[in-house]
């Protein structure tokens, strides 16, 4: 029997995750079943199962890409030196997330695929599984974007005596409520949420105090 390559299992693989993919954001993770999944990618369950052992699997991978992408997407937007201000930062993080080549990639518009993202979120609520998951992909995330923050009080653009985690952790959140903002009702795009940091950025907190 001739032995299957890595780059076919790998495709395979590929397949069924955008094909589950694709029915969680249609129809969401409840009311999608695995023989909805098995018909969508037109496999057997025997070679589906040969990679995921049942849909809860399946979510736990979808939902593990989806941080990463995060994570990548953030981690190539902060290789300038110095760092882009935040405006820029999270700017390009979400036109990374949701810009034209990932749509190509996912196979899922933009706004399905901020709804996959928020549905997986949601889903953590109820699986120790997922929480689990996403709580270590999530504090990756926070020490990286804490680090960054360092790079900036180091260069001089950050002069408020605010701890790097907590400056962190609102970043991380203004990113996670643009996709959220963005899965409920798609009506803006990145530009509108770079055009509001740098609104923010530009107050006088003298004046203001």
């Amino acid at each position: 029997m001739a032995r299957v390559s890595q780059e076919h299992l790998d495709a395979r693989r590929r397949q069924i995750l955008d094909g589950a993919a694709r029915c969680f954001a249609r129809d969401g993770f409840h009311a999608t079943s695995m023989q909805d999944v098995l018909k969508e990618v037109g496999l057997s369950a025997g070679a589906v199962y040969r990679y995921f052992s049942g849909k809860e699997d399946l979510i736990a991978a979808i939902a593990g890409e989806a941080v990463g992408r995060v994570r990548q997407a953030f981690e190539r937007a902060a290789q300038d030196s110095p760092p882009p201000t935040p405006d820029v930062l999270i700017g390009r993080v979400v036109r990374t997330l949701f810009g034209d080549e990932a749509e190509k990639q996912q196979g899922l518009d933009r706004r399905a695929y901020a709804g996959l993202i928020v549905q997986v979120w949601s889903e953590t609520l109820r699986s120790e599984r997922l929480a689990a998951t996403l709580g270590q992909a999530y504090e990756g995330l926070r020490v990286s974007w804490a680090e960054l923050v360092g790079l900036y009080r180091v260069n001089g653009v950050l002069v408020a005596d605010v701890p790097d985690e907590h400056i962190a952790r609102t970043l991380i959140a203004t990113a996670q409520g643009f996709i959220t903002q963005f899965a409920l009702f798609g009506d803006a795009g990145p530009e509108f949420l770079e055009r509001g940091l740098r609104g923010l950025m530009s107050m006088d907190l003298q004046k203001a105090s």
